[in-house]
């Protein structure tokens, strides 16, 4: 009689804290793109698409914790101080902002009847930075070329 198998933890937090302290000792800013749903403590008003993107470096933040479940930090909006809760399952990409170099995750499943389902078992994938005069695009994907203003942009290396 065999025991049944307990579940394996998720690698996304701890790929979060490796890629957070290598943004952090190399000078780099490290950003997080997040899915924002009812679960997503965040200031609203700055949601786009259903997406937000926060600056988590240590002088963007206050009482940064990169927990397992959670990341939670205080952050000034507007010059407001606002408390800021992210389930790990959410972050959908954590990056450098100087030059895009990060990691993208797969968004989280959508909540069906207050039950959260857990996302399809799906790699991480590695960003390259795409700077003002490279395609953002790759021939045929949809995009409409290289991003305006000049800064790097994520981007699915295949």
């Amino acid at each position: 009689m065999s025991l049944p198998e307990a579940p394996v933890p998720s690698t996304r937090p701890y790929l979060i804290r490796a890629l957070y302290e290598w943004c952090s000792e190399n000078g780099f800013s490290p950003y997080i793109a997040v899915h924002v749903d009812a679960s997503v403590q965040v200031p609203m008003e700055y949601v786009k698409n259903g997406e937000i993107v926060l600056n988590v470096s240590m002088d963007a933040t206050n009482g940064l914790r990169l927990g397992n479940e959670f990341i939670e930090f205080k952050a000034r909006f507007g010059g407001i101080a606002r408390d800021i809760v992210v389930p790990v399952t959410h972050v959908i990409a954590i990056y450098a902002r100087e030059n895009g170099q990060g990691m993208a995750f797969p968004a989280p499943a959508p909540i069906a009847a207050g039950v959260e389902t857990p996302a399809p078992a799906a790699p991480a994938t590695p960003l390259r930075a795409v700077t003002p005069d490279s395609p953002a695009t790759e021939p045929g994907d949809g995009g409409d070329g290289p991003r305006p203003g000049g800064r790097p942009q994520l981007k699915r290396v295949k």
